[in-house]
């Protein structure tokens, strides 16, 4: 884009023959027309690369899901994409030429707040609305007669709870811990945030719109196709699903594709990542609600079927996008007016 500054040593009476030019924003965005396809390639070889190379000493040890390393690593990997978004952007850098930072900033939906409103009341919504999802998952899981839930004593938290205190010592109250848990989700997603922002700068604040050119349901689920395959160092660990084979992997990438279309749909809507920063993050901090409310005794469906990314789980994410598409919300006008 030309920088048409007025020459202090010329006049600035304008030419009454020649209209005047409206003014343009330097930091005006301009809307992509094709793909990126070099940076895509080095933010795919990037983050995989770095992904399995985080995951390495799991594999190493031969541990597998019991290794104390596991956290620490998973929490590592979540930083790996946006280490391959720097490296994309320098060969964006190449191809387009120099941006400033407020540039970088828009491009990847980090700032500015625009609108206020609605970036922080659809982050505040996924805070909320992506838990929510998980219960509804649990109790489509109940309908089914897949487990049972304890909802007044929460037996099946009590249980572990009795399972990890020494013998002889009293547990505080199970309301007041079931309450606590719940209400640290949203807490959670905050403390959660940083780490969600490593992935989300990645998937939702560069690839996705990197992808936009091929439209907005390719986009959508190639990037979160893309997301789910990130996953595979863990996945085929057992991490999720229990499954260690490409199934698990399989099952990862039609996850993602859907809660990704969700986190996606934040994105392309308001123009930031931060809905979907905060949304996974609440996602991660409520994964472990159906621990809570099972009930001691219950069978325990398998995690590909009722976990967090179970099957069921995943009917719930497909029946909240019909009804977003059923509105009217993916329509690309409305997406293209936020995204630029």
């Amino acid at each position: 884009m030309s920088d048409e500054r007025a020459d202090p040593t010329t006049s600035t009476t304008p030419d009454p023959a020649v209209p005047a030019a409206p003014a343009v924003p330097l930091e005006s965005p301009v809307e992509a027309t094709r793909v990126p396809w070099a940076a895509v390639a080095v933010f795919a070889v990037v983050s995989c690369g770095l992904a399995w190379a985080v995951a390495a000493p799991l594999w190493m040890r031969g541990l597998g899901m019991t290794d104390s390393l596991l956290p620490v690593i998973a929490a590592a990997m979540m930083l790996t994409p946006a280490i391959a978004t720097v490296a994309s952007l320098l060969v964006e850098r190449r191809q387009r030429g120099r941006r400033g930072a407020r540039g970088i900033l828009r491009d990847l939906g980090m700032w500015p707040l625009r609108p206020v409103g609605r970036t922080l009341g659809m982050s505040a919504a996924a805070i909320v609305v992506l838990p929510l999802l998980i219960a509804a998952g649990l109790l489509v899981v109940g309908l089914l007669g897949l487990a049972r839930f304890d909802l007044v004593g929460f037996s099946g938290f009590a249980e572990q709870l009795d399972a990890l205190l020494p013998p002889g010592t009293p547990a505080p109250p199970i309301m007041l811990l079931v309450a606590v848990q719940f209400a640290m989700i949203p807490v959670g997603a905050i403390i959660n945030a940083p780490f969600a922002f490593g992935e989300e700068v990645g998937w939702r604040g560069w690839l996705l719109p990197a992808l936009r050119p091929l439209g907005v349901w390719p986009a959508l689920l190639v990037s979160g196709a893309f997301w789910g395959f990130w996953h595979s160092p863990l996945i085929l660990l057992g991490y999720n699903f229990g499954l260690t084979d490409l199934t698990g992997v399989l099952l990862m990438v039609v996850a993602c594709m859907l809660l990704g279309t969700l986190l996606g749909w934040t994105r392309l809507r308001t123009g930031s990542v931060w809905p979907a920063v905060f949304g996974h993050g609440a996602f991660n901090a409520a994964a472990g609600l159906g621990g809570i409310v099972i009930a001691a005794g219950s069978p325990v469906p398998a995690a590909w079927i009722a976990g967090p990314l179970g099957l069921v789980t995943c009917a719930v994410f497909a029946a909240v996008i019909a009804v977003l598409v059923a509105v009217g919300q993916f329509r690309g006008a409305r997406l293209d007016a936020r995204l630029g």
